[in-house]
């Protein structure tokens, strides 16, 4: 007996028929088999097709009867082989098919496992009470954002006071300083009349004195020394 003939007369396994049915592998495997089967007869066909070419040549026109012949045989096998095309096409297709239902089973069972087992997680999961949780968590950022502002924040010790004011007052302080400064320079006196000279000195008129700086006691008392030094030596 062929394999397709035990593949359409109920050739299968003990198991399957217990069940009503072959499972998908099963009938995977059966159409595999036919498959291999079938292409193992193409390649006959194309054999013996060139083999009936082969003759019809070698006789020709010297042994009419001979060539016809085998040009039959070999119209024949083409025909053949055409079927054969045509069956693998089909086979080809169902076996397509067939995987993808399995492969559709396959998933759709493992979603429904996945669904039962989202649904007992979320038995014990009450809907008021996440609600709940997720105010106090959101409330709880509230007020941890609100601490890490207020620690962040530069602290505020005597932004009371009005810059602008005080550095007016500042510049008001250095002006009485610097007039307070200008009053206490004593200038000398030019002389109505013209001083003898020495030899060696200059005249009292050639000296320049400089401005003394208000800020510094030290410079103006010795400037006020040297200043009378000079009208001692002068009279």
């Amino acid at each position: 007996m062929s394999k397709i003939s035990k593949f359409f007369k109920g050739g299968g396994s003990a198991a399957s028929k217990g069940r009503g049915g072959p499972s998908p592998q099963e009938a995977l495997a059966r159409l595999r088999e036919t498959e291999e089967m079938l292409s193992k007869k193409q390649e006959y066909l194309e054999t013996r097709i060139e083999r009936e070419l082969a003759v019809a040549r070698q006789h020709g026109t010297k042994n009419k009867r001979a060539a016809l012949q085998a040009l039959k045989r070999k119209k024949r096998y083409e025909k053949q082989l055409t079927q054969i095309d045509g069956t693998l096409s089909t086979i080809e297709f169902q076996r397509e098919a067939l995987e993808n239902s399995h492969t559709n089973t396959e998933i759709l069972k493992n979603m429904g496992y996945a669904a039962q087992a989202m649904k007992k997680v979320h038995e014990n999961m009450d809907l008021n009470k996440i609600d709940d949780l997720m105010q106090d968590i959101t409330e709880q950022q509230d007020i941890a954002q609100e601490i890490s502002d207020a620690i962040s924040n530069r602290a505020a010790f005597g932004d009371e006071f009005d810059e602008d004011e005080l550095m007016a007052e500042l510049e008001e302080l250095e002006q009485e300083e610097l007039n307070k400064g200008m009053r206490d320079v004593r200038l000398p006196s030019v002389p109505s009349t013209s001083l003898p000279s020495r030899p060696g000195k200059l005249p009292a008129w050639h000296f320049t004195f400089l401005m003394i700086n208000p800020s510094s006691t030290r410079k103006r008392a010795e400037d006020e020394d040297e200043m009378k030094q000079l009208a001692a030596w002068a009279s």
